[in-house]
């Protein structure tokens, strides 16, 4: 979870938390035996630097189990006033080879990772082989052509880092105009096109990586540079726990409770079920039930059984 204001990457309107709000989250996740992490994530420029490392204190103040950050100022900073603490490494830090994890862990104290959505199982196995920090990988959610830390391609369109500000996709560019003579729905990102739907399409979700674009040779708007599609590894599952992983990563923020609710309860359920049963407890017709809340058009394994 995160806190309200520019230290996360999804600050978007009523979607975070006020301290009050994490308070009694942490409390009713603790009197459960479950655990809190607060993103702390977004890369700050200079004069958002101070409400980063307040936020830190706010976090850990509050009894917060981990955070979860990929700036190195406020690694340090961590390391330095809260040695003792947890601190995960945000997917947003790249951090896809085992040299990178253990620079982390020399100078920040990692205890674990998310890994960028751009390695294989064979690679997650063999990086695990070469450390013994926590290993956490996405499970479901959105795909990126690009490496999670690494991409600038909306500030072309926003000026905006999203790095910083979550400007991938924030709501302030995104327009959706309704076209009533063609019966489209155009989304704008910052002005600039990025899909044009008719009534019968799915609509992606509105950043340029997966907008569709003009193709001089056939004269048609395109997914140029990538489909939408979604990540669902239920049917890979045991594949991803046997390569080493600790933890799974779903999606949470910016999604509807119906959401939160179905697949977090699909993916418990088949965890479990794994654990007691091995590979054939996992029941696979439940993948069906849980891509209908998806908003890319097919599911997808991403990179993890090849690129």
């Amino acid at each position: 979870m995160g806190f309200s204001g520019d230290t996360n990457l999804r600050n978007f309107p009523g979607l975070n938390f006020t301290e009050d709000e994490v308070h009694k989250a942490i409390q009713y996740a603790h009197s459960r035996g479950k655990k809190v992490y607060i993103a702390v994530n977004a890369y700050p420029q200079e004069k958002e630097l101070p409400l980063a490392l307040e936020t830190v204190d706010r976090a850990y103040g509050l009894g917060a189990d981990a955070v979860i950050a990929s700036d190195i100022s406020v690694l340090s900073y961590i390391r330095k006033k809260y040695s003792e603490k947890r601190v995960h490494l945000s997917v947003q830090a790249s951090a896809s080879n085992v040299e990178a994890i253990e620079f982390y862990r020399r100078h920040f104290g990692i205890k674990r990772v998310v890994l960028p959505r751009v390695l294989t199982i064979d690679e997650i196995r063999e990086l695990k082989k070469e450390t013994d920090i926590e290993i956490e990988v996405f499970a479901l959610g959105l795909l990126c052509i690009n490496s999670e830390g690494q991409c600038f391609l909306s500030s072309y369109i926003t000026s905006e880092s999203i790095n910083t500000y979550g400007a991938c996709s924030h709501p302030r560019f995104i327009d959706f105009v309704q076209d009533d003579n063609e019966g489209s729905l155009k989304i704008l990102s910052n002005g600039v096109l990025l899909n044009k739907y008719s009534p019968s399409e799915e609509v992606a979700y509105p950043t340029p990586c997966k907008g569709k674009y003009y193709n001089r040779a056939t004269g048609q708007l395109t997914n140029a540079i990538q489909d939408p599609e979604s990540l669902n590894v239920l049917e890979i599952l045991p594949e991803i726990i046997q390569a080493g992983v600790d933890s799974i990563k779903i999606e949470g923020r910016q999604r509807s409770r119906t959401y939160v609710e179905k697949v977090v309860s699909t993916f418990r359920e088949a965890l479990d079920n794994y654990y007691k049963h091995g590979s054939h407890g996992i029941d696979l017709s439940k993948k069906e039930s849980i891509q209908s809340l998806f908003e890319g058009l097919s599911p997808s394994f991403g990179c993890y059984k090849g690129k």
